[in-house]
């Protein structure tokens, strides 16, 4: 019995050493012939650079038909142990083509359901003034893949240009139809080098569904910025048919778009949703999204040496988060919410300013976290953004929301910003070193260290 599960063991695992040798190199140069052999499994395929239109392979005449069949994807790559070669390749996607379709929400235009794959350049642009009822460019499905200098330039949402002021997901004032960029549901996903540029209503990169050890290196997600002024000198249009009534409230209590902040005009540059267990990113840079990595997840992140420029909120964090060697400024809100606990944070503050309304450099609460803050080059931030010890952040991070208090202890906060400090009532069993002043402390049992700035 034995030696027979040896020899079959051994009999597999010649098929499998075979079916690798037989691997073909194959050279395509239309997309029917990449869709061809994105189906297929054990080859090498490259695709000669040019840009090709997506309406030359799927018509809009075949968007019916593809709708009544329930094909919602326009190429589905279901094949597995292959490479794809598509340095200087780009599919330019009318967005037209999704407006005919009329997919479910939640449906992906570009879907990899195969396993371990490896994808080398590739550029995914959207053009025209379709929009989508929802769903993502590319969904990551299968689990061991590999996407290397990738770039998706993402539009095709309504309304675009308000950001997250008239809703999000289900409640809204102004119903979205979202449009969202490279979604991650695979295991053992890695992306280097993978850039998108956001012009639509959605989230850069995020991870759903429980997928696990997802690595993000040298990775790039910018959005675009309005302030709100602009927004509320608007005539007509969407916002002015609503009274530019928001769906959260402002500090005065008001539901209504407030002037003086910036709002940037897509969701996340990084997000996850659920359980993601081991996600970490290394090296990676978010610009002008609405969060840079709001990582609100307790499954084991990790952050090293990342940057983000221009966010509403920088860095959102829970429980056992590991934050390294990352920046960000507090431009146009604040650089981090810390919640949850056992969070260890060190996290230098660039001292980027500008006209916008910002209420607090960082909130912090839970328990036994540790938090290092550091000023850039040891230069120190000319307007005061109060450092917020035992709060909440605003209701649903909206900058122009009030904060409210929420229980910290056993925290270990060091602050080297120059920044002052406001310590609510529900922190307790602290200890604080600061090197900016103390505006309120109202905890109990918090050893306060007061540190000389000796930084500019």
């Amino acid at each position: 019995m034995m030696k027979g599960c040896i020899k079959n063991a051994v009999l597999i695992a010649l098929i499998l050493v075979c079916g690798i040798a037989k691997a073909s190199a194959v050279s395509v140069s239309s997309l029917a012939e990449l869709a061809s052999y994105a189906g297929k499994s054990g080859n090498v395929i490259t695709m000669k650079p040019g840009v090709y239109q997506l309406t030359d392979y799927l018509t809009m005449d075949s968007m019916r038909v593809r709708h009544d069949r329930k094909q919602f994807q326009y190429i589905t790559f279901s094949g597995s142990n292959n490479t794809f070669n598509l340095e200087g390749v780009e599919i330019a996607v009318d967005t037209e083509l999704r407006t005919a379709l009329n997919p479910p929400i939640h449906s992906d235009e570009f879907l990899v359901t195969g396993n371990d794959n490896t994808f080398n350049g590739l550029t995914i642009r959207c053009v025209g003034n379709g929009t989508s009822p929802g769903g993502t460019v590319l969904q990551v499905a299968g689990t061991g893949n590999v996407l290397k200098d990738m770039t998706l330039y993402v539009a095709g949402s309504y309304p675009y240009g308000y950001g997250d002021l008239f809703g999000k997901g289900g409640e809204t004032v102004i119903k979205h139809k979202k449009h969202s960029g490279l979604l991650v549901t695979g295991s053992n996903t890695r992306l280097y080098r993978c850039k998108l540029y956001n012009r639509s209503f959605g989230h850069c990169f995020f991870v759903q569904k429980g997928a696990e050890n997802v690595y993000f290196e040298d990775c790039y997600a910018e959005g675009a910025v309005r302030s709100t002024d602009e927004i509320l000198a608007e005539t007509s249009g969407p916002a002015v048919d609503v009274n530019f009534r928001t769906w959260t409230q402002n500090r005065e209590g008001k539901y209504v778009v407030t002037p003086g902040y910036m709002k940037s005009l897509s969701e996340d540059g990084f997000r996850t949703y659920g359980e993601i267990k081991n996600i970490h990113f290394k090296n990676c840079t978010a610009k002008n999204t609405r969060a840079g990595f709001e990582l609100r997840t307790n499954g084991g992140t990790r952050l090293e040496n990342c940057t983000t420029i221009g966010t509403e909120r920088g860095y959102w964090v829970g429980d056992g988060a590991i934050v390294k060697n990352c920046k960000g400024d507090a431009n146009y809100g604040p650089l981090m919410f810390v919640e949850g606990s056992n969070a260890d944070v060190e996290l230098v503050v660039d001292t980027a300013e500008s006209d916008r309304l910002v209420h607090a450099l960082v909130t912090i609460q839970g328990n036994n976290n540790k938090v290092v803050l550091k000023s850039e080059k040891g230069y120190k931030r000319k307007t005061d953004l109060p450092i917020l010890v035992g709060y909440t952040h605003p209701e649903h991070g909206e900058s122009m929301s009030p904060y409210s208090e929420g229980k910290t202890s056993g925290l270990k906060l060091t602050n080297e910003t120059g920044m002052p400090v406001k310590i609510s009532a529900l922190v307790s069993n602290s200890k604080i070193i600061t090197d900016g002043k103390v505006l309120e402390n109202n905890g109990k049992n918090n050893k306060i260290i007061k540190k000389v700035r000796t930084s500019l």
